[in-house]
């Protein structure tokens, strides 16, 4: 038992990359689609590149969106508005009529047959009036038809619109039927009473409508014609367009739609798990060959797989909801932040094999791919230095513009003209170019998430009015003026190799702030001839110049600076010796002096990086001790340091040549010679 906890303790970064790799395969293979999958690739207006197709079972002929929509646009048009006619409103006019008019008839002097005449007119009035009905004002603007129907009750009739009454008839239809002008008091009185109690009984019934307008749009039918088990559907070499099309794509469909057993499903999630499981095998393996370092962190390893997933779960939820708006999906940025974390070659090859992946997902797999591979390769090779925000905005500008013209070829392709373009298409690219801006935040959150250090973060970090470096310069100005010389070497020659300019600029900044602990004991901040080491032995004086870096590692944490800048203050002297004062023992003492009193407990440099700022530092402290500035002096300095370091194997872990280590030594030669060139003697 206690072997086995041996063992696994042991091998547990290899044991949770073997979870992660797991586990990713199986969030994966959950989030794609479980339906069928048809076998076949093709294009409008391109040739059917297999064999005689002939279908595999019954199956309908699906219409095409625009088939659909017309049909719907003509019954939308040719549907029925109904107008509710209401009895109840028709018998309160007849009762207040009738009770008003007998009240007007028994105060007036009229005879019996003039009663009679005018009860006729009113109730020939109504009886018009309300013969189809007298409908509201705001319904007025529900005519647009020759035809309208009324509903009385569960009764429907068709109606002309002119048979409708409407607010401005009214009273010259009453003026007309009341009698003959003048009117007699009797007369007006009535005239008015009608006025006041005939009132609008017919609506427009919006929810009938709109039920019958639904229940006729869910009647459409979305295929038309059969294709029969064993039917020919296309010849080789045919061109796919037209019927063939339609054809294609309703079997395709058919497949996609099918409703498998649960044996086919079973296999289906067997075929994705054995592809998806070699896509992150190859990720892998290109992980353990090219960039070791990143396969034996397991947080950098787990963060390239998060941004993978995270890719995939964006595209799933886009293609779910509506698979037309898959463009607007930044995949971009992927490679982007890969790219701003590690570098260009895992970005790409991270991306390359996520839009594989995708291609399951997403319709039209192969325009998709082709699309999102040439996006991904104009990403990594125009986006050179992401903290620059003009460089990013013009990018993505490029992305954008790269998507539009893959997207127009395509089109024409497939169409014949460029007459039927999907513009609508193009405003998701643009959406796509917007929404890629967001990386920059992205880095912030991802920076903070997984403890990674970005090109923007070093940016920063390189401000030399940040407090840190602010107080290094007011407490050990000489070891500030140093750092800046340093970091200048060293970002020159890190361009010169192609090595990561930036980090090691920032590096070599803060690669001395352990001397803020005791800046006079250090020659570069002593402005008097008062040595402290002249008090001291050279042991005590070795310990404390060796313990700048135990100090510095300290101070950078407590100021939670990166991982990677505390590797260049832990890895700039690396395990060489306190040369001066182990020469300085062995004079005091007149015996052999342990070395390790003597030497910096390291690590060595173990990056281009790392081992640029070792040799930098070295070379531009040691500058300052040469009396006379010659170029032969120069060389021969940046020689001898540079070949002692070599000598001592402090390169041994990093990952630099011969070729980089001479380029190097160029570059240091060029530069304290423009550092230290002599100039003219002005006159007095």
């Amino acid at each position: 038992m206690k072997k086995l906890i041996n063992k696994l303790l042991v091998n547990h970064s290899l044991i949770y990359k073997l979870f992660l790799y797991i586990a990713t395969i199986i969030l994966v293979v959950y989030l794609f689609p479980k339906g069928g999958q048809f076998k076949y690739e093709f294009q409008k207006g391109k040739p059917w590149q297999y064999e005689n197709y002939y279908a595999p079972f019954d199956f309908a002929i699906q219409k095409t969106e625009t088939e659909i929509e017309n049909e719907k646009q003509q019954i939308t048009q040719n549907s029925k508005h109904f107008f509710e006619y209401n009895e109840e409103i028709v018998e309160r006019v007849k009762n207040e009529v009738t009770q008003k008019s007998t009240e007007v008839f028994q105060n007036s002097e009229l005879s019996q047959e003039e009663k009679l005449d005018l009860n006729t007119r009113i109730a020939t009035i109504l009886a018009t009036i309300y013969q189809y009905g007298y409908i509201e004002a705001s319904s007025e603007s529900k005519i647009e038809k020759a035809a309208i129907t009324l509903r009385k009750g569960n009764k429907i009739e068709e109606i002309q619109p002119y048979k409708l009454f409407t607010s401005s008839q009214i009273l010259n239809f009453l003026n007309s039927k009341i009698g003959t002008q003048p009117y007699t008091e009797v007369q007006n009185q009535l005239l008015n009473i009608l006025y006041d109690a005939i009132k609008p009984n017919v609506s427009f019934d919006e929810v009938f409508t709109q039920k019958t307008l639904e229940e006729n749009l869910n009647k459409i039918s979305y295929t038309k014609g059969l294709v029969s088990e064993n039917e020919r559907i296309i010849l080789k070499g045919d061109i796919v367009e037209g019927e063939n099309l339609r054809v294609l794509n309703s079997i395709k469909n058919e497949f996609e739609s099918q409703i498998w057993s649960k044996s086919n499903y079973n296999w289906i999630v067997f075929g994705y798990t054995i592809l998806v499981a070699l896509a992150f095998l190859m990720l892998f393996l290109f992980l353990r060959k090219y960039r070791l370092d990143i396969f034996e962190n397991n947080n950098k390893v787990t963060f390239i797989f998060f941004n993978i997933i995270l890719i995939v779960l964006l595209i799933t939820i886009i293609v779910k909801y509506d698979a037309q708006y898959v463009y607007v999906a930044p995949i971009v940025i992927l490679p982007l932040v890969l790219k701003a974390f590690f570098d260009a070659r895992l970005g790409l090859f991270s991306h390359v094999l996520t839009v594989l992946l995708l291609g399951f997902i997403v319709p039209n797999s192969f325009e998709f791919i082709f699309l999102q591979i040439i996006a991904g390769i104009v990403t990594i090779l125009t986006i050179s230095e992401l903290y620059k925000r003009a460089n990013l905005f013009i990018s993505v500008l490029q992305i954008t513009f790269v998507y539009f013209i893959a997207y127009f070829a395509f089109s024409i392709i497939q169409e014949g003209n460029a007459s039927n373009l999907n513009w609508e298409k193009f405003l998701y690219f643009a959406l796509n170019g917007a929404a890629t801006l967001f990386v920059l935040p992205l880095i912030y959150i991802f920076e903070r998430l997984f403890g990674l250090i970005s090109d923007e973060s070093l940016k920063e970090l390189s401000n030399t009015n940040s407090k840190l470096l602010r107080e290094l310069a007011e407490k050990a100005p000489g070891t500030f003026q140093h750092s800046l010389q340093v970091a200048n070497l060293a970002e020159a020659s890190a361009n010169e190799i192609h090595a990561n300019a930036m980090l090691v600029r920032t590096g070599a900044l803060y690669h001395d702030i352990g001397k803020m602990d005791n800046p006079m004991y250090f020659t570069e901040n002593q402005s008097t001839n008062v040595n402290p080491h002249n008090e001291l032995t050279p042991r005590d004086s070795a310990h404390i110049i060796i313990n700048h870096i135990i100090k510095g590692v300290e101070l950078a944490k407590k100021h939670h600076l990166p991982d990677r800048i505390i590797d260049f203050i832990r890895t700039h002297h690396g395990t060489s010796l306190v040369y001066y004062f182990y020469k300085k023992e062995e004079e005091y003492t007149g015996e052999d002096v342990d070395e390790s009193y003597f030497q910096y407990p390291g690590p060595i440099p173990f990056s281009k990086e790392t081992a640029i700022l070792m040799m930098c530092d070295a070379v531009e402290a040691a500058s300052k001790s040469i009396k006379e500035p010659t170029a032969q002096a120069f060389d021969a300095l940046v020689e001898k340091i540079v070949n002692k370091q070599m000598e001592d194997g402090q390169f041994m872990n990093a990952d630099i040549t011969f070729k980089e280590l001479q380029i190097i030594k160029k570059v240091l030669k060029k530069k304290l010679k423009n550092i230290y060139h002599l100039r003219i003697e002005y006159p007095e």
